[in-house]
């Protein structure tokens, strides 16, 4: 058996019959045995990059690794003790109850998965072309300046906290029963019998109606102009000399787009697009929180039966008691669900076009 191991790096000589190590072998050797300091040279020669790393290697242990102890606690039963570690073992009870129809969870939790969805759904119809859109309109740019300062519009609202977007959407569409001046014009022009008008009475933020369209168009304004920085960058790495042939082929500017930058930046749109994909669950939860009305989920005005989103129910049920652990069952569930969006998805572009993630 010895013998087995020692044949796969020594050469064995039938004369003296002695095992000698290879000159192939020798160098390998020194190569491993030299590898570790190699490493560790490179790393003091670029301690300064390393250095960088630091917080954010801390912000990933501490804010993404850590908290994942508290996943037990969806396996444990929260009635039984306020401190998490006294709880005793639920099993799968709390995902259960998400599935059990005779659970009074039931409706809240699907609704609120439902309503995730379709919120994600709608967003990346819209908002994954936009940008590309946005991206292509810059590169027609040929003043410097003029593209510098639409650009520095369009990133702007990105820098701007969520409870400022939030506020000033509510302010526009109006919000707490009150009329904001974009509901006002939109009155004036369907008039005030139409049914925008009786919606708009109690503000339409609070509409179920024009709740989720208001949500995805605050969402495009956030988001869309900085997103459009990736594809834009593919763009201008596109050589001009595929434009100049394009151009001595009789190529005008929309078939200049068509055949020359789409292609060219095709890979970057699907690695974005997995990645989308991998997030499209994740509504952003503050924003819908401070769009979302605290009231019954069985009145016709109130907002929460058509934006609650499972985030937001999460939040709420975790402030019951005894309903931590099915909050967390549901977060842990949605979460699940992306994961595999987001592999299926890979695998799909994989096969498809030869562009992955991994």
């Amino acid at each position: 058996m010895f013998k087995l191991k020692c044949d796969d790096f020594l050469t064995y000589d039938e004369t003296t019959g002695t095992y000698s190590v290879s000159p192939d072998q020798q160098v390998r050797d020194e190569v491993e045995k030299s590898r570790w300091k190699e490493i560790g040279l490179k790393i003091l020669a670029d301690w300064r990059l390393y250095l960088m790393l630091v917080p954010m290697v801390l912000v990933y242990l501490l804010w993404r690794y850590a908290p994942m102890y508290e996943l037990l606690t969806v396996f444990k039963d929260a009635t039984t003790a306020i401190d998490p570690s006294e709880r005793g073992w639920y099993g799968i009870e709390n995902f259960a109850q998400l599935f059990n129809s005779s659970s009074t969870y039931y409706v809240d939790f699907w609704q609120s998965f439902r309503n995730t969805f379709i919120l994600a759904f709608y967003g990346l119809l819209f908002g994954f072309p936009l940008p590309i859109i946005l991206a292509l309109f810059f590169n027609e740019i040929r003043s410097n300046i003029v593209r510098s300062v639409v650009q520095v519009c369009v990133y702007l609202p990105k820098f701007m906290s969520i409870v400022v977007i939030s506020s000033l959407m509510i302010t526009l569409c109006g919000g707490n029963t009150a009329q904001g001046p974009l509901a006002q014009l939109l009155i004036a022009i369907c008039g005030p019998e139409s049914n925008l008008a009786l919606q708009a009475q109690s503000g339409l933020v609070n509409s179920t109606q024009y709740f989720r369209a208001i949500y995805i168009v605050s969402d495009l304004w956030e988001h869309a102009g900085y997103d459009s920085i990736v594809f834009f960058a593919a763009i201008i790495a596109v050589s001009p000399t595929s434009y100049e042939a394009a151009q001595i082929d009789g190529a005008g500017k929309m078939q200049q787009m068509r055949y020359v930058v789409i292609p060219s930046i095709l890979s970057t749109v699907v690695i974005m697009l997995i990645m989308k994909i991998g997030s499209l669950l994740n509504v952003s939860y503050e924003k819908v929180f401070l769009f979302v009305t605290q009231g019954t989920a069985t009145s016709t005005k109130d907002n929460y039966q058509v934006g609650a989103t499972v985030s937001v129910w999460a939040n709420r049920w975790s402030a019951t008691s005894g309903g931590e652990g099915v909050a967390m069952a549901g977060e842990m569930l949605n979460n699940l669900i992306g994961m595999c969006l987001v592999i299926g998805s890979n695998m799909v572009s994989r096969k498809a076009t030869d562009v992955s993630l991994y």
